[in-house]
């Protein structure tokens, strides 16, 4: 069984490198992409030094592998919560927000964001300036510009990084970052390192890779942006009563606090909902019998900074922490992982059922979850709209 596995990754694997090196004989060569973006650069108004750097650009294959590739299996949050919310994250995390405490205090001053959440967003975007990439910047972002699937918007990007090293005279050397061309401690991608960038440290320069002031102040101000409101929290954990109506969470359905304290839902140690004047919607990531919270107004600014609702509790769970907060409440159950294949017979099933689950892609989007959610209601059966082995037999009573 073993070998079977391996040489079906084998084949996969080989299937993914022979489309990649197609990619740029589709419409041009790589080197006639570069040409043609040196051309662009020029008229855009980059120095001639920068449109040079160019030429030397070499096209990485394993970008657009790793671009293609998704893993067989769908993660769980799960999975994806207990990597990155681990013990290492908390304990360094508190360390590092007791070194910071004065800047972070003069940072949540002016752009009105919490410490805690600062060096949350930090450890889960490099460990805390461990893992900042080492692929060259340059060369990715090439490689993805002369790829036809995006390629307008890494371009733009590439664009970006030029006039990063033009504004701050870094070197191609300097250029480093992860495969999707994200840089430095807060991996922010090049145009949004231009515009929120800012000088932690006072050197007339923002080094998002060396400077850890820089990094923090620049994330302080980049949140501040994208509409973070001071004093309110990004969401809790809470409570549930028994037979409660699953069919009112997801993100789409908010509903004010006090609603949510008519329905009974209380905070996960037992202890009432707070009486605050604000809208909160409901998550339940891993159906009725894992952990479940309500999410508020600086949730969805997190999600502005990466679109995964998992990264987003991962941010606000580990923030808490990192304050000083215990784990959550309810442990998670022990669930098997989805494979994609399955997950696409889920949505199949779906749509010839007559319950719409967006585009049928593997993936248990917010669409999904709610068609899964009303044909559970439709069948008379707990409706918490989560993906799991016995939706599918429900769905599919022949399926192994």
């Amino acid at each position: 069984m073993r070998n079977t596995l391996f040489v079906r990754a084998l084949l996969a694997l080989s299937v993914t490198l022979f489309a990649s090196s197609q990619t740029f004989a589709e419409e041009e060569t790589f080197s006639q992409c570069i040409l043609r973006l040196q051309g662009e650069a020029r008229e855009q108004g980059l120095p001639d030094n920068l449109v040079a750097v160019l030429g030397d650009v070499k096209p990485l294959e394993r970008t657009i592998t790793y671009d293609r590739n998704q893993p067989e299996f769908v993660q769980t949050f799960a999975g994806y919560y207990q990597n990155r919310v681990n013990s290492y994250r908390i304990n360094t995390g508190r360390k590092l927000l007791a070194k910071h405490r004065e800047f972070l205090d003069e940072l949540s001053r002016e752009y009105g964001i919490p410490g805690q959440y600062l060096v949350s967003f930090w450890g889960m975007e490099s460990n805390f300036g461990r893992h900042v990439g080492k692929m060259s910047i340059l060369d990715t972002l090439a490689t993805l510009s002369c790829d036809t699937r995006r390629s307008t918007f890494f371009t733009g990007e590439l664009f970006s990084a030029l006039q990063l090293m033009d504004r701050y005279q870094f070197s191609v050397s300097d250029m480093e970052g992860s495969w999707a061309g994200a840089i430095g401690q807060t991996q922010f991608l090049p145009s949004v390192y231009l515009k929120y960038g800012v000088d932690g440290d006072n050197d007339q320069r923002v080094d998002l890779w060396n400077s850890e002031k820089d990094a923090l102040k620049s994330a302080a101000y980049f949140l501040q942006q994208l509409g973070w409101k001071p004093g309110l929290r990004w969401g809790r954990e809470v409570q549930l009563p028994e037979a409660f109506p699953y069919e009112l969470a997801g993100s789409q359905t908010p509903r004010p606090l006090q609603e949510w304290k008519k329905l009974g839902v209380s905070q996960a140690n037992g202890s009432p909902l707070p009486s605050a004047d604000i809208e909160a919607a409901l998550l339940v990531p891993v159906g009725a019998d894992g952990p479940k919270f309500l999410v508020y107004d600086n949730f969805d600014v997190i999600m502005k900074w990466n679109r995964s609702q998992f990264y987003a509790l991962s941010v606000g769970v580990l923030a808490d922490r990192i304050n000083g907060a215990g784990r959550l409440q309810h442990p998670f159950p022990d669930v098997s992982a989805l494979t994609r294949d399955q997950i696409m017979q889920i949505q199949t099933a779906l749509e010839a059922s007559g319950f719409d689950p967006g585009k049928i892609d593997g993936q248990p989007g917010p669409q999904t979850t709610r068609a899964i959610r009303d044909y559970q209601k439709n069948q008379g059966i707990l409706a918490d709209g989560f993906a799991d082995q016995g939706v599918l037999k429900s769905l599919m009573p022949d399926s192994e």
